[in-house]
């Protein structure tokens, strides 16, 4: 961190640094693209977004996990950086978590940033069972408000009214976006784009002080894309950009991260939607209303692994999942000892029997899927990240397996 702070000193980058309880990572990396069209950004690397991942992103080296070398290594770099002069990102575009209280108030402190980003709280956010309630989760995302620039940007999430409530607390320059009137920066007239009866991606359109500009994403799907895209385009306005030159980068150069509503070819020509990096109740919910619009000849599926890190929630949210996917979906397959509950709140709210799975792990779900998998079917695969490795799923009926080190989380 030292070192990391010593670097912060010396180049001066302007700090974006991004927040919330769900879109970190697609918001930093939807961020980045814009800004990297008129300025040299960095961004942080995958969601490297901890009190280690944050320096590290500074210094811009590796996790060195276990590995002693790769520290020694990373210890040099930051001493090079301090003591010659070198050619140092502009931008930084940093994610900032909170697994416990006093994460993101340990970061803010001597991070500072100049553009502060939250993108949404959830009713029951992850992490929750390391706090005193989901409000003590929001106070600590809030921390990184309290220590930006006072004269920075903070941009705001309009449509979360929670967090557009951050406005009248803290006396910022502020600039909101969401798809609600109101909006600085509004978006609208999203649907989906087809090929061949098949959905491909999304487009929608941007919306600020009367310009309105179309925005076409492919190969991903939903407002998770829509709400980093708005977020970026308020940051680009924020240090001056225009709409038509900011939506041209999102559309020609951004590529969307792996297991974030990301479209795979299925075999027997169905098609994956794959959003295994990680799982929470709100993201759960978005993914599913989004598949609840899709047109489709065949069926649509559910593939749901555990939510983790809810603590005293867990039963009851799994058991809501389970009554929304049963007005989704014609299939469920749930992946984990918590997903019984899923299983529990489909059967509630009238989903056949006969139509829902059960399997302890993903490796079981995916080699079942192999023959299971029909002409023409959306399937939707979500999990928590590392405790269900959903992916897994995904790997067993992708039509081209052989890329799965390009088009999976890893």
């Amino acid at each position: 961190m030292l070192e990391a702070r010593a670097v912060l000193w010396k180049y001066k980058p302007k700090i974006v640094a991004v927040t919330g309880s769900v879109g970190k990572t697609t918001t930093k990396d939807t961020i980045y693209t814009v800004l990297s069209s008129a300025f040299f950004v960095r961004k942080s690397e995958k969601s490297f977004n901890s009190e280690i991942g944050v320096p590290l992103s500074i210094l811009g080296v590796q996790n060195g996990g276990n590995n002693p070398v790769i520290w020694f290594k990373n210890i040099f770099e930051g001493l090079v950086l301090i003591l010659f002069k070198n050619h140092y990102p502009m931008w930084l575009v940093l994610e900032v978590g909170a697994d416990k209280p006093g994460d993101i108030e340990y970061i803010a402190k001597w991070l500072k940033p100049d553009i502060a980003v939250i993108t949404r709280f959830a009713e029951i956010p992850a992490h929750v069972e390391y706090f005193e309630s989901p409000k003590d989760v929001i106070e600590e995302k809030k921390k990184l408000v309290e220590y930006m620039q006072k004269d920075g940007f903070l941009i705001l999430n309009f449509d979360d009214k929670q967090v557009f409530e951050i406005k009248e607390e803290y006396n910022r320059k502020t600039v909101t976006y969401g798809m609600e009137d109101g909006a600085d920066i509004k978006g609208s007239n999203n649907l989906f784009l087809y090929e061949d009866k098949k959905v491909v991606g999304i487009t929608f359109k941007a919306n600020q002080n009367g310009t309105s500009i179309p925005v076409n994403i492919k190969g991903s799907l939903g407002v998770q894309h829509i709400y980093p895209a708005l977020s970026a385009f308020a940051v680009g306005f924020s240090q001056g950009l225009n709409l038509v030159s900011m939506s041209q980068a999102l559309s020609s150069d951004h590529k969307s991260q792996p297991g974030r509503m990301k479209l795979i070819d299925g075999i027997n020509n169905s098609t994956i939607i794959d959003d295994s990096y990680n799982s929470s109740p709100l993201a759960v919910r978005w993914a599913l209303r989004t598949v609840k619009e899709i047109e489709t000849s065949g069926r649509k599926i559910a593939v749901l692994g555990d939510m983790m890190e809810l603590g005293k929630y867990t039963s009851d949210e799994h058991k809501k999942i389970g009554n929304l996917t049963a007005d989704v979906c014609d299939v469920l397959i749930a992946v984990g000892l918590r997903s019984k509950s899923t299983i529990e709140g489909a059967v509630e709210s009238g989903m056949n029997e006969k139509n829902i799975l059960h399997f302890e792990d993903s490796v079981l779900a995916g080699e079942y899927m192999k023959n299971f998998v029909k002409e023409g079917d959306v399937i939707l695969v979500k999990g928590s990240r590392w405790a269900m490795r959903m992916e897994r799923v995904v790997e067993r009926i992708m039509e081209h397996p052989e890329k799965a080190d390009e088009l999976l989380v890893r």
